[in-house]
């Protein structure tokens, strides 16, 4: 490891709560006895960046990631443990945040340069810099409580990068922003990386920390649950988010006469569908798929995934303008209400590319899949053209649901399914799109195949 950056040793964070404001008044007079719940927001945080390193921050509202990234600002202090930065730091906080809304976006951004150690002079010979590329015309000279929350991202986000820091935090603010802006931040973000920076960038957009960052942090309940490679963090973290929805919304749901009392009486352990690959519902192994994650309810699985080209042969290589038939075969262990069939087309930093369901494509499809039989085997397969993409792995996410996609109980979910090598092909011309998509019901015994 090189030079260290930012250097974290068991910090935690304590917030002291009162039931009444007069509580606080009687801990002060009267010291000697605690009036206040407390509640911690980090938890022996350990944490080394190196520097030219870009660390991507990931977890739930509330889990402790802007009281961490405030702690290594400078704008926290905290309660055990030991920070040290090493390097001008400059923060795009939560929307708000350094700036003064009395005050005009002119008069904010002196003021800024100045808390960041720049000189009057050096921030006269930047604003030009600052304010083209905020492009908020004159409303620079007005005052920021007049601005709209995407100008005033525009200029926090311009005064943080062209200050030259030595590390840049990002929080989440960038969502605010319109499409074209957020590009031009991104491109800035790559320049800051290839000048040497050392970034922080927390976001809910597990693409944008696959892509941007060398290394991932998952932080949940104040504590570091996993580390590594963004992949793979943002695999483990997508898993634990869809594990807790359907724990959340399992009550709420009705599942029809076929109820299972083990589903009943909330006895599920779904985490044992990605530790012990083994099937709540039944008590039964799952087929085999390796090098992946999977997670549901379990009341119906994914049995197989297979690839097949225009011939109905299975293929592991494909070239742009090839048919490419994703066949999945389904089994359902109890009454689903609408079975709901999905793929996601996801390129090796597990970006998604594309994605349809077979709600998508065809509303009235789950409706002629359930004529046909309530509980059993069946077999879905999805065609669709490869696009125009550049050669190299690529993988599908498989997703067996029940409901709509806003009311979704997702049953089974496997990530990395399977995978295909794309060919560059000089032939193929066009930008990035996948035509041609439909999706069939098929009889499973004539279609089953395995991995």
């Amino acid at each position: 490891m090189g030079e260290i950056a930012i250097s974290l040793k068991n910090v935690s964070k304590c917030y002291k709560r009162y039931a009444r404001p007069v509580d606080r008044l009687k801990e002060i007079l009267l010291p000697g006895k605690s009036r206040a719940q407390e509640f911690w927001a980090l938890r022996d945080i350990d944490l080394k960046v190196p520097k030219r390193e870009t660390v991507g921050i990931i977890g739930q509202n509330g889990s402790g990631k802007s009281t961490l990234l405030q702690i290594i600002a400078g704008t926290l202090t905290p309660t055990t443990g030991e920070v040290f930065v090493n390097g001008r730091v400059s923060a795009l906080l939560e929307l708000g945040s350094g700036f003064n809304p009395e005050f005009t976006g002119r008069q904010n951004v002196f003021f800024n340069g100045q808390i960041l150690g720049l000189s009057r002079e050096e921030i006269e010979a930047k604003f030009d810099d600052i304010a083209s590329f905020a492009e908020i015309g004159s409303f620079i000279d007005e005052p920021v409580k007049t601005y709209s929350s995407g100008m005033f991202v525009r200029l926090a986000f311009s005064v943080a990068i062209n200050v030259n820091p030595e590390i840049l935090i990002v929080d989440e603010s960038l969502a605010v922003g319109d499409g074209v802006f957020v590009h031009r931040c991104m491109a800035k973000i790559r320049d800051f990386q290839d000048a040497g920076g050392t970034i922080l960038f927390v976001s809910h957009d597990v693409g944008a920390v696959s892509r941007l960052c060398s290394e991932a942090i998952w932080i949940n309940q104040g504590v570091i649950v996993d580390s590594g490679k963004p992949a793979e963090v943002c695999k483990h973290y997508q898993a634990w988010i869809h594990e807790e929805v359907n724990k959340r919304t399992a009550v709420h749901i009705n599942l029809g006469e076929h109820m299972s009392p083990s589903l009943n009486d909330e006895k599920i352990d779904i985490s044992k569908i990605t530790i012990k690959e083994v099937n709540p519902f039944t008590n039964k192994t799952y087929i085999a798929f390796s090098g992946y994650e999977r997670f549901g309810t379990g009341r119906a699985e994914i049995e197989a995934v297979c690839l097949v080209g225009a011939d109905d042969k299975p293929i592991t290589l494909v070239y742009p303008g090839d048919i490419v038939r994703v066949r999945i075969t389904t089994f359902r262990h109890d009454k689903v209400r609408k079975p709901n069939v999905g793929i996601a087309l996801l390129d090796r930093l597990r970006t998604v590319l594309s994605g349809w369901s077979t709600e998508m494509l065809d509303k009235n499809f789950t409706d002629y899949w359930t004529s046909k039989s309530e509980i059993g085997r069946a077999t879905v397969e999805f065609e669709f053209i490869w696009p125009h993409l550049a050669g190299g792995n690529y993988a599908f996410d498989i997703a067996f649901g029940d409901g709509p996609h806003e009311n979704l109980e997702m049953l089974d979910w496997i990530q990395n399914a399977i995978s295909i090598q794309a060919a560059v092909n000089d032939l193929v011309d066009g930008i990035f799109q996948v035509s041609g998509r439909k999706v069939s019901l098929l009889e499973a015994e004539d279609t089953l195949c395995t991995k």
